[in-house]
């Protein structure tokens, strides 16, 4: 760029100091390279001088006598400033280098000298860092891309000697460019290294490149393609809720018959079962009302092995009740009968609060005789099969019903429930006048979206790539849950694997070797996006978690893994965010309000923990729904506590009903 012409046109002139422009006019090139000059290591030191002499003119440094060194110009050099800067024994060097210059400073004088050193150096990496932050914003501009990861490769000397420069320079960078993920990665040699090694590996580099590029550009969405998912989520949104639309809509918009949220005045003693995964939990949950509210929570979690999984419906729920049973003979409490909430987090349609009969499996599982059923129903004779217990069954709910929930009894505010982990999918409270499926239209209902099956239409293969098909065929369920599988946990390492056996296949990636465990379906687990896109984590580190998988890497090897999963997660993000945006949108249009505020209930794995997913999500929203202001709020056990919660609630209800 050749930046340090900037400001030659004035357009600097704003922020040019009194010693800025008398620098200038000492200097070999009066008038040419003033951004150079307020910011090169080169003038700092300088600029330093002139300050302190015009400081011990006023009397304000070495009781007014400047020594012949401070009236010298060159005598202060960038190597002084740094030094009296230094963290520890910067006040004892600035001591040093003044009586070097035969300035006999005061411990005052010390100390305002390094605060104007402080001055000067802070200035610059300001200056430095609001010019790179302008040619970051218009390269993610270019590229058409809300949020951008990129390296930029720094080398001087005021950037490696200075002791606070980089750390300054790096957080304001961050600070002006949010939408940058920006890594900065310091040049050994540059100039000399830097150049051989640019000629040698240009050609074969620019070759890799724009193969990779061509890789992975269909998952970088411009703000133009995701504004077309939030209407086309929209418009299918509705679908689901018209009555004439409903029985073909993809997205289900399924009725959970739950009508309130938390008063506060909830009491009792409440079972909860959370069968949502591979894991399934019983629950004892104690809640008090009154100025002392409280929610205690007792849980043990079960194991659900893949052959019971994916074998019949009468194995299955006898294991649920096989676990029941060990969790009331661990609590003394197989006698009483319990009122109880069943986390149920599989699409279906409900008839009523106790009536769930489910529409299909997700999220790996297969269970046979189970698909048309109620699942209420099954686990009652499952109960009665067994003979040894029994339990009011009050409500079957949704994970992210029972999200919502969790968060409403902190916030009345939320009315939205939103689950990012291993599945995707969302509800919130709609107005009853809307739900044409269900009668009546007082009051609201929270509607179970089921959202992960956005695009078993279609609507959105314009945006599925090859590795999205890839995946999807290989499934238990192809062709259905398309969303989900590019939304959620349990899918995203899937796609991941699958680029890397295409990036390898060409060649670009483990020296074109496709390893046995590279073809081993599940081996790239989405934790492990979450650890490799650590910004903690360095290269090295990342290539021990490749190898931990059998994947034998370089370092370039791994900053194209880190690429890969940059790209694949950040997608999900932003579509997912673009899904939101389309509820929050329709919330703002059904209070019929010029600015909503609400907030967004959030459980999940890939939410909590992946170290940019959340931000990248936020960022989304705010983007496609900018007359919505969103809070996001953490659920805590919105599975367990959340199913407690809507079973007191409707237990409340039904007695006031009563």
């Amino acid at each position: 760029t050749e930046w340090g012409a900037f400001g030659d046109d004035g357009a600097l002139d704003d922020l040019r100091t009194e010693f800025d422009r008398e620098l200038d006019l000492g200097s070999l090139n009066p008038g040419k390279q003033l951004f150079e000059k307020m910011i090169g290591s080169l003038y700092l030191g300088e600029l330093v001088r002139l300050i302190l002499l015009k400081m011990t003119k006023e009397g304000l440094l070495f009781n007014g006598k400047a020594s012949t060194a401070l009236l010298t110009k060159g005598k202060i050099e960038m190597k002084h400033v740094s030094a009296m800067e230094k963290y520890k024994e910067g006040l004892s060097n600035t001591k040093e280098i003044l009586t070097e210059l035969n300035l006999f400073p005061s411990e005052e004088d010390c100390v305002a000298v390094q605060h104007v050193c402080t001055i000067v150096s802070f200035r610059s990496a300001n200056l430095c860092a609001a010019a790179l932050a302008a040619i970051l914003t218009r390269l993610r501009e270019n590229k058409k891309l809300l949020r951008m990861r990129t390296t930029v490769g720094i080398d001087g000397g005021l950037y490696k000697t200075h002791p606070q420069y980089a750390k300054r320079l790096h957080k304001v960078v961050r600070r002006l460019v949010p939408t940058c993920d920006v890594r900065f990665l310091l040049s050994l040699s540059g100039s000399g290294k830097g150049a051989a090694m640019v000629t040698a590996v240009a050609r074969r580099l620019a070759a890799q490149r724009s193969h990779i590029d061509a890789t992975l550009a269909p998952f970088l969405l411009s703000l133009e393609t995701l504004t077309e998912v939030r209407n086309k989520m929209r418009t299918e949104l509705e679908y689901g809720l018209k009555r004439e639309t409903q029985a073909n809509a993809t997205v289900k918009m399924l009725p959970t018959y739950v009508r309130g949220t938390p008063d506060g005045t909830e009491k009792g003693k409440f079972l909860a079962l959370d069968l949502g995964g591979t894991n399934f939990r019983v629950l004892l949950v104690k809640i008090k009302s009154g100025r002392r509210r409280s929610v205690q929570m007792y849980n043990k979690i079960f194991a659900i092995p893949l052959e019971i999984m994916q074998g019949t419906g009468e194995e299955l729920f006898d294991h649920i009740v096989q676990c029941i049973a060990d969790f009331l003979e661990y609590m003394g409490i197989k006698g009483a009968r319990l009122p109880l909430g069943f986390t149920f987090s599989f699409p279906c349609r409900q008839a009523s609060i106790d009536k769930g009969t489910l529409v299909g499996w997700t999220k790996g599982f297969k269970a046979t005789d189970c698909e048309g059923e109620d699942v209420v129903d099954m686990l009652r004779e499952a109960i009665r099969r067994r003979n040894e217990f029994d339990l009011d069954i009050v409500a079957v709910v949704n994970d992210t019903v029972g999200t919502m929930m969790t968060c409403g009894y902190e916030d009345p505010n939320c009315e939205i429930g939103l689950i990012a982990g291993t599945g995707s999918n969302v509800c919130y409270m709609e107005d009853m006048k809307n739900i044409e499926i269900v009668e009546g239209n007082e009051g609201k209902m929270c509607i179970n979206t089921e959202w992960g099956a956005f695009g078993d239409n279609g609507c959105i293969d314009n945006i599925r790539t090859k590795y999205d098909k890839e995946v999807d065929e290989g499934s238990l369920n192809p062709g259905k849950q398309r969303y989900e599988k590019m939304t959620s946990g349990m899918y995203l390492g899937e796609i991941v694997r699958q680029i890397l056996i295409d990036l390898t296949k060409q060649g670009l990636l483990f020296r074109g070797h496709i390893s046995e465990s590279l073809m081993k379906r599940g081996i790239f687990e989405t934790k492990f996006l979450s650890q490799i896109e650590s910004d903690q984590l360095a290269l090295l580190q990342v290539r021990r978690i490749l190898q931990q998988l059998g994947l034998d890497s370089t370092c370039e090897d791994s900053i194209i893994v880190k690429e890969v999963c940059g790209v694949v997660s950040q997608r999900a993000a932003q579509l997912c965010g673009a899904g939101l945006a389309a509820i929050v949108e329709k919330k703002r249009e059904n209070r019929g309000v010029e600015r909503l505020q609400i907030t967004v209930g959030v459980d999940g794995t890939l939410y909590k923990l992946h170290p940019h997913f959340s931000r990248v999500l936020q960022e989304t929203v705010k983007e496609l729904a900018p007359q919505c202001d969103v809070t996001f709020m953490l659920s805590e056990d919105g599975s367990g506590k959340g199913a407690a919660l809507i079973t007191a609630v409707a237990k409340r209800l039904h007695n006031v009903g009563q």
